[in-house]
């Protein structure tokens, strides 16, 4: 996740409504010619202003669907377009 930060400039959309989720920061990491995209999920922390996060390895039009639709619902944006991603890197929190 530290290195996916520094590699460059994040987008990042603040979720001031939601109940669970604070904000979504999407970075794209050029890795040897290779074009990788990623989301990294701020869960918010019952009781408390902080939150935890979470990195997802997403699609190239993640970020522009997720963009789309957050202000209307970030939770329902989240499962519909940054959750079908959860095992491409195996630290997602596995919701059931």
């Amino acid at each position: 996740m530290e290195y996916v930060k520094s590699s460059g400039y994040g987008a990042t959309y603040t979720s001031y409504n939601s109940d669970a989720i604070s904000k979504v920061t999407f970075y794209t990491v050029s890795v040897d010619y290779n074009t990788h995209y990623f989301a990294i999920v701020c869960f918010k922390k019952e009781y408390s202003y902080d939150c935890k996060e979470y990195i997802y390895k997403v699609g190239s039009n993640t970020k522009f669907n997720y963009s789309l639709n957050y202000l209307n619902s970030a939770g329902k944006a989240f499962w519909e377009y940054i959750q079908p991603y959860h095992k491409n890197l195996g630290c997602a929190p596995d919701f059931k």
